[in-house]
């Protein structure tokens, strides 16, 4: 099972790539993507220190943090980061502390009406298409200007930056213009970043670098926790 010496490897070498970029190590979260492994794995990586983690399904999820020691959940942030249905929003609002995949009008008004019952608000990304990808869910580029305006209607809900998945390329130095794309329309939207402070890209093959152009949260699961079946 893997452990903390992949954990310090991630570290130090987001350290690395932030020192490149002239940024700030600490302006920096790894996410460790925990789908498809045990509750166990999560509770070793936790073990060395790791406290934000993300899950794809609900129902694996909801197993998996269910079986968690209480000091682990009580401990941890869950951060939801795949396609979410209207009818698992009451779970995703119970379990997680954001859905960074909002991509939809209809999903945030379900995520509104529950966090609002749970007495909470409830952090969320927009997912940007920024490749404009037809096999990848999230909001077109050209869009997200809109849809961030509607957004701010809701007030159980608090958009708190922009996601994405870039297109797969077999050559991963095409992805850098994806993360570019992603920070310049960030920056279009929010200049002063008074309220879009994160950025959620970059993932084991790529995280480096995201950094270099600016993520604030990547997204970790291979080369935290080993292949996946």
């Amino acid at each position: 099972m893997s452990g903390c010496r992949e954990l310090d490897d991630i570290r130090a070498r987001v350290v690395s790539a932030a020192v490149r970029a002239g940024r700030s190590p600490e302006d920096i979260k790894i996410l460790a993507v925990s789908k498809k492994k045990p509750a166990a794995a999560v509770e070793k990586l936790f073990s060395c220190g790791q406290w934000l983690f993300g899950e794809n399904y609900i129902q694996e999820a909801i197993e998996k943090i269910d079986a968690l020691p209480a000091q682990v959940k009580e401990s941890s942030t869950w951060h939801f980061i795949g396609h979410l249905q209207r009818n698992k929003a009451k779970f995703a609002v119970r379990y997680f502390e954001c859905v960074q995949t909002l991509d939809s009008l209809r999903l945030a008004k379900e995520l509104s009406k529950r966090a609002a019952q749970a007495g909470r608000v409830m952090d969320v990304m927009i997912q940007v298409n920024i490749g404009k990808d037809p096999a990848k869910s999230g909001i077109m580029p050209e869009e997200a200007g809109d849809f961030l305006k509607r957004l701010l209607e809701f007030s159980s809900l608090r958009v708190t930056g922009l996601m994405t998945m870039p297109p797969f390329t077999p050559d991963v130095q095409e992805t850098r213009g994806y993360f570019k794309a992603l920070r310049q329309l960030r920056d279009r939207l929010d200049p002063g970043r008074s309220m879009l402070q994160e950025l959620s890209m970059g993932m084991s093959r790529d995280f480096e670098m995201a950094i270099e152009e600016g993520a604030t949260v990547v997204r970790i699961g291979t080369a935290l926790f080993g292949p996946r079946d």
